[in-house]
């Protein structure tokens, strides 16, 4: 696959944004613009983030990524039944997606996964992808190092890190 999309899937405030914040190290939001991600210390990939996912935005995730054509976005999605569109968007402009399902979220009721009712993770798995199912109540260091490292493999093999 040409290009690399990393979401977070999960209900409102299962901790998508604090992902993305952990990873950029600060707090972050939906650019208009690529940007760094350091992935390693003076090694950093350009990247597009959405953070506040395409669902809950009610916006269409090609009109929020616009013009560019960024080798690598992150993306929140939220868990319901139109997050196919953003999936789609994904699986039609040649991204492979790298997907990390917070179930049960920070905020979730529940203590233990919920069944996938909306059979997103069949959904997913039919296309270029890789799924995992994450506690969004647990500490969050493990998700952002899977992350990183996937990225980190993955841009190194097409020579798109870029050094200091």
């Amino acid at each position: 696959m040409e290009n690399l999309a990393i979401t977070v899937l999960g209900n409102r405030n299962s901790g998508k944004s604090t992902t993305w914040n952990q990873l950029f190290e600060g707090k972050v939001k939906t650019g208009k613009k690529i940007r760094k991600l350091y992935l390693r210390e003076r090694e950093y990939v350009h990247v597009f983030l959405v953070s506040g996912s395409p669902e809950e935005r009610e916006s269409y995730v090609g009109n929020i990524i616009g013009e560019q054509k960024p080798r690598i976005v992150l993306c929140s999605m939220q868990y319901r039944a139109d997050v196919t569109q953003t999936i789609q968007f994904f699986s039609d402009n040649n991204y492979f997606i790298f997907s990390q399902w917070l179930n049960p979220g920070y905020f979730d009721p529940n203590e233990t996964p919920t069944p996938d009712d909306l059979e997103l993770m069949k959904y997913l798995l039919s296309l270029h992808s890789i799924v995992g199912i994450r506690n969004g109540k647990s500490e969050v260091a493990p998700r952002i190092n899977e992350i990183r490292d996937f990225i980190y493999g993955w841009a190194s093999s097409r020579n798109l890190i870029i050094k200091e």
